[in-house]
């Protein structure tokens, strides 16, 4: 894991400011299914009313509210049976 990712904690803190009063749950974890990356939903209450935010797992292990990037397009050649 690269030393200067960007840990899950790290940024709850920063989007959500969990306190004891108004602390953040974990309300869903999964995989996306096409690109199999992993992704956490928390919800929390700020003093603008209740957020929920999605994280995911970026490719270097760190995470952020985006989706990692797709790989790019890539071409083939596939030999047809005639």
């Amino acid at each position: 894991m690269n030393a200067n990712c960007i840990s899950l904690r790290s940024m709850v803190d920063k989007w959500l400011a969990p306190t004891v009063s108004m602390p953040a749950h974990v309300t869903r974890v999964g995989r996306v299914i096409k690109s199999g990356g992993r992704y956490v939903m928390l919800e929390g209450r700020t003093s603008n009313g209740p957020v929920a935010i999605v994280f995911f797992r970026q490719l270097d292990g760190s995470w952020n509210v985006f989706p990692p990037a797709r790989g790019l397009p890539t071409m083939c050649i596939r030999v047809l049976a005639g």
